[in-house]
Protein backbone atom coordinates (compact mmCIF):
# COMPACT_ATOMS: atom_id res chain seq x y z
CA UNK A 1 0.00 0.00 0.00
CA UNK A 2 1.64 3.41 -0.83
CA UNK A 3 1.05 6.04 1.68
CA UNK A 4 2.36 8.95 0.03
CA UNK A 5 1.68 10.60 -3.36
CA UNK A 6 4.51 11.43 -5.55
CA UNK A 7 3.55 14.99 -5.24
CA UNK A 8 4.55 14.22 -1.31
CA UNK A 9 7.15 12.17 -1.76
CA UNK A 10 9.74 13.95 -1.10
CA UNK A 11 9.02 15.03 2.40
CA UNK A 12 10.22 11.91 3.62
CA UNK A 13 13.76 12.90 2.27
CA UNK A 14 14.52 15.80 4.06
CA UNK A 15 18.08 16.06 3.00
CA UNK A 16 20.29 14.86 0.21
CA UNK A 17 24.09 14.85 -0.08
CA UNK A 18 26.23 15.44 -3.18
CA UNK A 19 29.89 14.80 -2.90
CA UNK A 20 30.62 17.87 -0.27
CA UNK A 21 27.06 19.32 0.19
CA UNK A 22 23.92 18.62 2.38
CA UNK A 23 20.95 19.94 0.96
CA UNK A 24 17.71 20.14 2.73
CA UNK A 25 14.89 22.52 3.76
CA UNK A 26 15.09 25.66 5.92
CA UNK A 27 14.44 25.44 9.41
CA UNK A 28 13.66 28.88 11.21
CA UNK A 29 17.53 28.40 12.96
CA UNK A 30 18.85 28.85 9.25
CA UNK A 31 17.22 32.22 8.64
CA UNK A 32 20.04 34.43 10.70
CA UNK A 33 23.05 32.38 8.67
CA UNK A 34 20.98 32.90 5.33
CA UNK A 35 20.37 36.50 5.93
CA UNK A 36 23.78 37.01 6.43
CA UNK A 37 24.66 36.56 2.71
CA UNK A 38 21.51 37.09 1.24
CA UNK A 39 21.05 40.88 2.73
CA UNK A 40 24.63 41.46 1.77
CA UNK A 41 24.10 44.00 -0.77
CA UNK A 42 27.93 43.13 -2.21
CA UNK A 43 27.32 39.57 -2.48
CA UNK A 44 24.38 39.63 -3.73
CA UNK A 45 25.13 42.64 -6.44
CA UNK A 46 23.73 40.52 -9.38
CA UNK A 47 20.60 39.15 -7.72
CA UNK A 48 18.21 39.59 -5.07
CA UNK A 49 19.20 41.05 -1.98
CA UNK A 50 16.99 41.12 1.13
CA UNK A 51 16.66 44.48 2.27
CA UNK A 52 16.07 42.82 6.28
CA UNK A 53 15.68 40.11 8.37
CA UNK A 54 12.53 40.05 7.94
CA UNK A 55 12.01 39.98 4.44
CA UNK A 56 14.64 37.28 4.40
CA UNK A 57 12.55 35.01 6.49
CA UNK A 58 9.45 35.92 4.27
CA UNK A 59 11.04 34.94 1.03
CA UNK A 60 12.50 31.55 2.88
CA UNK A 61 9.23 30.64 5.08
CA UNK A 62 6.72 31.41 1.42
CA UNK A 63 9.47 29.12 -0.59
CA UNK A 64 9.06 26.64 2.33
CA UNK A 65 5.52 26.76 1.91
CA UNK A 66 6.10 26.40 -2.50
CA UNK A 67 7.84 23.12 -1.20
CA UNK A 68 4.95 21.72 0.22
CA UNK A 69 2.79 22.61 -2.85
CA UNK A 70 5.04 22.00 -5.53
CA UNK A 71 7.43 19.34 -4.23
CA UNK A 72 10.34 21.40 -4.43
CA UNK A 73 12.14 24.49 -3.50
CA UNK A 74 15.55 26.10 -2.69
CA UNK A 75 17.48 24.04 -0.44
CA UNK A 76 20.18 25.47 2.17
CA UNK A 77 23.66 24.73 1.55
CA UNK A 78 26.05 23.15 4.07
CA UNK A 79 29.34 21.41 3.93
CA UNK A 80 29.30 18.22 5.08
CA UNK A 81 32.53 18.38 6.84
CA UNK A 82 31.74 21.33 8.76
CA UNK A 83 27.72 22.12 8.34
CA UNK A 84 28.43 25.31 7.82
CA UNK A 85 25.78 27.14 5.55
CA UNK A 86 27.60 28.12 2.23
CA UNK A 87 24.30 28.94 0.07
CA UNK A 88 20.60 28.73 -0.72
CA UNK A 89 19.34 27.70 -3.82
CA UNK A 90 17.93 24.98 -6.53
CA UNK A 91 14.80 24.48 -8.13
CA UNK A 92 11.68 26.99 -7.43
CA UNK A 93 8.87 28.37 -8.58
CA UNK A 94 9.70 32.08 -7.72
CA UNK A 95 6.36 33.55 -5.73
CA UNK A 96 7.59 37.20 -6.04
CA UNK A 97 7.84 37.13 -9.71
CA UNK A 98 5.79 34.66 -11.31
CA UNK A 99 5.57 33.35 -14.66
CA UNK A 100 8.94 32.35 -15.34
CA UNK A 101 7.87 29.06 -14.51
CA UNK A 102 9.93 26.24 -12.80
CA UNK A 103 13.42 28.03 -12.58
CA UNK A 104 17.48 26.96 -11.35
CA UNK A 105 19.04 29.46 -8.88
CA UNK A 106 21.53 29.83 -6.39
CA UNK A 107 22.79 32.17 -4.10
CA UNK A 108 26.14 31.55 -2.13
CA UNK A 109 27.85 32.92 0.43
CA UNK A 110 31.35 34.53 -0.45
CA UNK A 111 33.46 32.11 1.33
CA UNK A 112 31.63 29.76 -1.26
CA UNK A 113 32.64 31.65 -4.27
CA UNK A 114 34.82 29.83 -6.72
CA UNK A 115 35.29 26.39 -5.48
CA UNK A 116 32.56 24.81 -7.53
CA UNK A 117 29.67 24.80 -4.92
CA UNK A 118 27.29 26.31 -7.31
CA UNK A 119 28.24 23.68 -10.26
CA UNK A 120 27.56 20.69 -7.41
CA UNK A 121 24.16 22.54 -5.98
CA UNK A 122 23.04 23.22 -9.65
CA UNK A 123 23.93 19.62 -10.72
CA UNK A 124 22.01 17.81 -7.67
CA UNK A 125 19.26 20.42 -8.48
CA UNK A 126 18.75 19.36 -12.10
CA UNK A 127 19.06 15.27 -11.37
CA UNK A 128 16.37 15.98 -8.62
CA UNK A 129 14.48 17.63 -11.65
CA UNK A 130 14.50 14.75 -13.46
CA UNK A 131 14.41 12.12 -11.30
CA UNK A 132 11.52 13.36 -8.49
CA UNK A 133 9.60 15.89 -10.13
CA UNK A 134 7.10 16.13 -13.32
CA UNK A 135 9.10 19.59 -14.39
CA UNK A 136 10.07 19.35 -18.13
CA UNK A 137 11.92 22.65 -18.66
CA UNK A 138 13.62 25.06 -16.46
CA UNK A 139 14.35 28.93 -17.10
CA UNK A 140 17.49 30.41 -15.28
CA UNK A 141 18.57 33.97 -15.37
CA UNK A 142 22.15 35.59 -15.00
CA UNK A 143 23.15 39.36 -14.77
CA UNK A 144 25.10 40.00 -17.76
CA UNK A 145 28.21 41.13 -15.76
CA UNK A 146 28.05 37.63 -13.75
CA UNK A 147 30.30 35.74 -16.09
CA UNK A 148 30.96 32.52 -13.23
CA UNK A 149 27.04 32.32 -13.65
CA UNK A 150 26.83 32.47 -17.09
CA UNK A 151 29.60 30.19 -17.85
CA UNK A 152 27.91 27.32 -15.48
CA UNK A 153 24.12 27.83 -16.86
CA UNK A 154 25.61 27.17 -20.40
CA UNK A 155 28.00 24.09 -18.89
CA UNK A 156 25.08 23.22 -17.71
CA UNK A 157 23.44 22.76 -20.97
CA UNK A 158 21.34 25.95 -20.61
CA UNK A 159 20.79 28.21 -23.63
CA UNK A 160 20.46 31.79 -24.00
CA UNK A 161 16.82 32.64 -24.34
CA UNK A 162 16.92 36.50 -24.80
CA UNK A 163 17.74 39.50 -22.67
CA UNK A 164 15.08 40.72 -19.98
CA UNK A 165 15.04 44.18 -20.07
CA UNK A 166 12.64 44.81 -17.20
CA UNK A 167 14.75 42.20 -14.85
CA UNK A 168 18.39 43.13 -16.47
CA UNK A 169 18.97 39.85 -16.63
CA UNK A 170 19.81 36.95 -19.48
CA UNK A 171 17.33 34.58 -19.71
CA UNK A 172 18.62 30.92 -20.16
CA UNK A 173 16.28 27.83 -20.86
CA UNK A 174 17.22 24.00 -20.53
CA UNK A 175 14.73 21.37 -21.47
CA UNK A 176 14.69 18.71 -18.32
CA UNK A 177 12.93 15.75 -20.14
CA UNK A 178 11.79 15.26 -23.24
CA UNK A 179 9.12 13.19 -24.39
Amino acid sequence: MQTTSPRTAHLQTNRLQTDRLELSAARLADIPDLYAFLGDRDAMRFTQCDESFAACRKRVLVHEWFRRRDGFAPWVVRLRTSGDIVGWGGLYTDPFDPGWGPELGYYLAPNAWGQGIGRELAAAALDYGRGRTSISCLTAFAHPQNSASRKLLLGLGFEAAGFVKEMNRDRFTLLLKTG
